[in-house]
């Protein structure tokens, strides 16, 4: 089933006063990039978050966001020190004085002393924290994937409708290619026995050549395999596996067989007909750069 690569999930759970807020933003990208913005009494877990994610997505750019806020007084392992703020502020008060300032002493003057609010590393984050955080980003993932699901869909069914109408142009081509390969046997038939006078030639023997050198306009055999790229394109659409590397490898080999059918066929109808699939090639490999 195709994925898209980008989507937008939230989660949030609630546990013992402490409640964790996440949301996580998907866009395409090659490869699994991913970027977080955790409190810092979580950094601990950012390795562990990730694993969480891998769990989830196989590529793309993923940017997940954890806000956490807590009902009890005590905070996340951050410590506050009265006498330090209590210190500063009235130092700051005589220096405004004795410099003739005015103004008041506010709480940020006082966040510029980082012995205010320190970071408690000797308190341990309490584990209903962390459990609250684990399934709010397990619940912001599985919205995330329903979202991309969902996109994938939608992106399904206009890739099958592009494929549909690439088989019905090949179809065009192949019945082009058959009545042209018989005008150029006669056209070429008839350009030879002009050009070779003479009673010993070998009626046999020129038709036998004029039909090798028609049969190099004719490209059933490009149309085939054409047509079989189509059905393995169709196929992956259908697996449950991540499939967009692979449908990527044969939308270059639809190019190329159509490549192949331009240079061979040598006809203004057909050449007009591969321009026109180069042209849904193209609007189909704009759509897999979005597929995971």
């Amino acid at each position: 089933m195709i994925t898209s690569m980008t989507g937008y999930g939230q989660g949030e759970f609630k546990r013992n006063g402490y409640e964790s807020f996440v949301e996580v933003r998907a866009v395409n990208h090659r490869f699994l990039d991913v970027s977080m913005r955790l409190p810092r009494a979580l950094s601990v877990y950012e390795e562990t978050v990730k694993e969480m994610v891998r769990k989830f997505v196989s590529r793309g750019r993923i940017n997940l966001v954890v806000n956490l806020k807590s009902e009890r007084e005590t905070g996340f392992g951050l410590r506050l020190d009265m006498e330090a703020a209590t210190y500063h502020k009235q130092l700051l008060e005589k220096l405004r004085d004795n410099l003739g300032l005015s103004g008041e002493v506010t709480i940020d003057h006082l966040l510029h002393f980082s012995e205010i609010l320190t970071n408690d590393n000797s308190d341990e984050l309490p584990a209903e924290v962390w459990q609250t955080v684990e399934n709010a980003i397990q619940q912001a993932m599985r919205n995330l994937n329903d979202m991309r699901q969902r996109e994938g869909l939608e992106i399904t069914n206009d890739l099958r409708s592009r494929v549909e109408a690439l088989q019905q142009k090949l179809v065009t081509i192949e019945e082009r290619s058959i009545a042209r390969r018989g005008e150029e046997f006669q056209r070429l038939y008839q350009r030879v026995k002009e050009m070779v006078q003479t009673k010993e030639l070998d009626a046999n023997r020129l038709e036998l050549e004029v039909a090798l050198l028609a049969d190099r306009v004719d490209v059933t055999e490009e149309c085939t395999r054409f047509r079989s790229h189509n059905t393995l394109f169709l196929e992956a659409l259908a697996e449950e596996a991540p499939a967009g590397r692979k449908l990527n490898f044969l939308l270059q080999e639809m190019n190329r067989e159509a490549n192949t059918i331009g240079a061979k066929a040598n006809d203004a109808k057909i050449a007009h007909l591969v321009v026109e699939i180069k042209e849904e090639v193209e609007k189909l490999r704009e759509q897999i750069q979005n597929v995971e």
